[in-house]
């Protein structure tokens, strides 16, 4: 068994960090100030060509392993967690889709957009009505005369703002229950289609969380990505390969809270000595490194499975499941750690703990990952 990282990984691995903590890092409390979206930020990781990561090169992407995709998500989510939700979902979200589903003419017009960072990458699945049972998707798409006519809603999509086109599910045929439920590329300048940004958040603030509202919103039927009825099937393909993203993101947030606490700890002095002498707050560091080393664990041998082409439902769940609730946990003891200053705004924590609550929710809930597990493992 071999856990050792290979050099190009661990190249990218030394770039992107130094990328974070130089260009990512000094701005993060600001723009979580200001709502600000790291767009210039989404523009050198183009530079970098580290938006198109993991796709092939033929569509302008790096070629590079899911891995790879876990360590820059990581890194990112560690200096700014708006960053990394909002690269995280640009691939897994908005790239994987079209590279899983689309065909060669799709990806040569939408995929290779992704790569170039041209637009950042969305998907349109939860409804109002439809968030953990996806499979209740009101969103309607009617074919007339060659032509989808789309109507309907979509609630809390990431990076819909700064999408020029998207992939979303709608109801191709209200007889055939989930097996009637299509995803259609739509560009987001159609008309009849609005995105409206006004959502007020716990955290991740300077990440873009929109609605959506289509009304009659007309696409050509080679819109269709993949086959028709095939959109229920894609997206929990899709979803298990944003578990990964999300399992990174939640080992980055929860490694930032650890080095705040480990630094605060050694600096802090108590009764004559340093925070780290004493034994409780020994404990909780020593709990808060232990469980990082297994999330990270559990998010590479995900990745490493999708890699090889193997089945990792099961371990992305379980890895997203581990890691989020460890970031919370990490993120809570880190605020604990610092006593009344890490009430406070300028330390930072508190900051980690609001970004780290929405990771036990997006991608699948704790409750429905541990039905996802459950379910893979009594097969």
């Amino acid at each position: 068994m071999h856990f050792d990282l290979t050099s190009e990984q661990k190249m990218l691995q030394k770039m992107i960090r130094e990328f974070a903590d130089e260009v990512v890092a000094p701005g993060a409390e600001q723009r979580d100030k200001e709502k600000r979206f790291p767009i210039e930020i989404m523009k050198q990781l183009g530079e970098l060509e580290l938006m198109g990561l993991p796709f092939p090169e033929e569509f302008g992407g790096a070629g590079a392993d899911t891995i790879s995709f876990a360590i820059v998500t990581e890194e990112l989510s560690r200096a700014c967690a708006s960053t990394g939700i909002t690269y995280s979902a640009h691939i897994s979200l908005g790239g994987a889709p079209l590279h899983l589903f689309g065909t060669k003419q799709q990806k040569e017009a939408y995929l290779t957009k992704i790569c170039s960072g041209e637009s950042i990458g969305a998907f349109g699945l939860t409804e109002p009505q439809a968030g953990s049972d996806a499979g209740g998707t009101k969103t309607q798409a009617v074919l007339q005369n060659g032509q989808y006519v789309i109507n309907g809603s979509k609630c809390f999509i990431t990076n819909a703002s700064y999408a020029t086109f998207l992939a979303l599910t709608a109801v191709t045929d209200k007889t055939k229950g989930t097996k009637g439920i299509t995803a259609l590329l739509v560009p987001t300048d159609a008309p009849g289609f609005k995105v409206v940004d006004r959502y007020e958040k716990l955290g991740l603030h300077a990440s873009n969380t929109t609605e959506l509202v289509l009304e009659d919103v007309v696409v050509p039927q080679e819109a269709i990505l993949g086959k028709e009825g095939e959109g229920f099937k894609q997206f929990l393909i899709t979803l298990d390969g944003g578990r990964i993203g999300i399992g990174a993101m939640s080992v980055g947030i929860a490694q930032a809270a650890f080095n705040r606490a480990l630094q605060y700890a050694k600096e802090r002095k108590a009764f004559g000595s340093s925070l780290s002498h004493f034994q409780m707050i020994q404990q909780k560091l020593a709990d808060m490194a232990t469980q990082i080393e297994l999330a990270r664990t559990l998010v590479y041998k995900a990745a490493w499975l999708k890699d090889q082409g193997r089945k990792f439902t099961q371990e992305a769940a379980m890895a997203k499941l581990y890691a989020s609730e460890i970031a919370m946990s990490a993120t809570h003891q880190a605020i604990q750690i610092h006593g009344g200053y890490g009430y406070m705004k300028d330390y930072q924590v508190e900051r980690y703990f609001r970004d780290a609550r929405l990771l036990e929710i997006g991608e699948g809930t704790s409750e429905i990952l541990r039905m996802v597990i459950a379910r893979e493992i009594s097969k």
